[in-house]
């Protein structure tokens, strides 16, 4: 399991991140840390956690990866039990399909929160459901941990004291993307953004990095909800012959994929910039290779095919992760695995609180520096977006597959 420790200490986040991932590798490869007593069957009341995520309908691209990558990771930790206490526990998660629908998603946290046994939830991988459930986990005093980009999620801290984010803050995926648009030479940048939080925490964060990049910002764009046609937002872009030296998408799958093909069809032949929320196995499907070819994105490490040849402890764990993902649904397209992540964090604050107590686990989630599989994450009282920033990298796309740039 990850080593949760007191951010304040004297060690540097990230002295502590790398002793805490031989701990997390450990727990991820179904094994016994050093010192523990053999394994045993688990033997306690089972670890529960209610998990509301976009299964069908808006945000299904993410939320069917999310599931996978959940299921995965406990199948791992029930080989042998979470240690809580003087009992080991099987985890099990309810998953819950709330079709992208942020009253269904409300509906779902209220359930979980009603039921004592029910310790934690996690889900909403887009920022609508994910801010409906973060309402009712405060409200319900439940830890919460959101899978979805926004950063209001979690904002203000001092009323989300609940509720957690493992995505990367917008000013983080915006200041690499602003630096790497100012290295390219390029001297200004259209902003295309999607409708709802996360769109608008990306306008506010590329506004201010690219003026600190001194870089200039043309015009912005608002995609329109998710299927409805992207083309009109795409020719308000890039209308006249004052075209931008790049075009900057802020938006998840499907519609980043949908605004690059009518930035293409409307004639537009330069680079195209994405967030995280790019990522997806739809993004470099068939239909979508060709047009992709040559973009850039900022994502977390987990996207990095190189980690497959590393050999620490974190790289370790992520291969391990990525081979049994592989082996069960046949290829992996480096999508950030936030819900493995999210299900471990849970399970080590219940060992360390040696308790599945709400209260107690809140606190020590509210402590927890640690690697996990998609990044390194870094809680503390005042910060409860917890992906470091230096957890991220710059990519492209290149012969169809995403490649490492820096």
């Amino acid at each position: 399991m990850a080593t949760a420790t007191n951010p304040s200490a004297a060690l540097t986040r990230r002295s502590v991140l790398a002793l805490g991932a031989s701990s997390l590798l450990l727990g991820a490869c179904g094994q016994e840390p050093p010192g523990d007593p053999g394994s045993a069957a688990p033997d306690g009341p089972e670890l529960l956690i209610g998990a509301s995520l976009e299964l069908t309908g808006r945000g299904a691209a993410l939320g069917v990866l999310q599931e996978r990558a959940l299921r995965i990771t406990v199948e791992q930790l029930d080989a042998d039990g979470v240690p809580v206490g003087d009992h080991r526990r099987r985890v099990r998660v309810d998953v819950r399909d709330n079709t992208g629908d942020a009253r269904v998603a409300s509906q779902h946290a209220a359930e979980f929160a009603a039921r004592e046994d029910v310790c934690a939830m996690l889900g909403g991988t887009l920022a609508e459901t994910s801010t409906a459930i973060a309402e009712t986990a405060q409200q319900q005093r439940i830890p919460f941990l959101s899978l979805a980009s926004g950063d209001g999620i979690v904002q203000p801290t001092a009323g989300r004291t609940y509720v957690y984010k493992l995505t990367p803050d917008a000013d983080d995926v915006a200041r690499r993307l602003a630096e790497l648009v100012r290295d390219q030479g390029l001297r200004q940048v259209a902003l295309l953004a999607s409708d709802g939080l996360h769109g608008r925490s990306g306008r506010q964060a590329m506004r201010a990095a690219l003026r600190a990049a001194d870089v200039g910002l043309s015009r912005t764009g608002a995609l329109p909800a998710t299927g409805l046609d992207v083309a009109a937002a795409v020719r308000r872009l890039t209308a006249d012959a004052d075209r931008p030296d790049g075009v900057v998408v802020w938006a998840g799958s499907p519609d980043a994929a949908s605004a690059a093909r009518e930035l293409r069809r409307s004639g537009y032949d330069g680079p195209l910039f994405f967030d995280a929320t790019a990522v997806t196995e739809e993004t470099l499907d068939n239909r979508n290779v060709t047009t992709m070819e040559g973009a850039y994105v900022v994502h977390p490490a987990c996207l990095d095919e190189s980690t497959l040849t590393n050999t620490t402890t974190a790289a370790l764990a992520r291969r391990d992760f990525v081979f049994r993902y592989i082996e069960r649904h046949g290829a992996f397209s480096g999508f950030a695995p936030y819900a493995s992540d999210a299900v471990r964090l849970v399970a080590d604050a219940a060992g360390l609180a040696r308790s599945a107590d709400r209260g107690r686990l809140r606190a020590f989630l509210e402590q927890q520096v640690t690697e996990g599989i998609a990044g390194a994450y870094a809680f503390s009282p005042e910060r409860h977006g917890g992906m470091e920033q230096d957890s991220l990298g710059v990519y492209t796309v290149s012969r169809g597959d995403w490649t490492r740039v820096s």
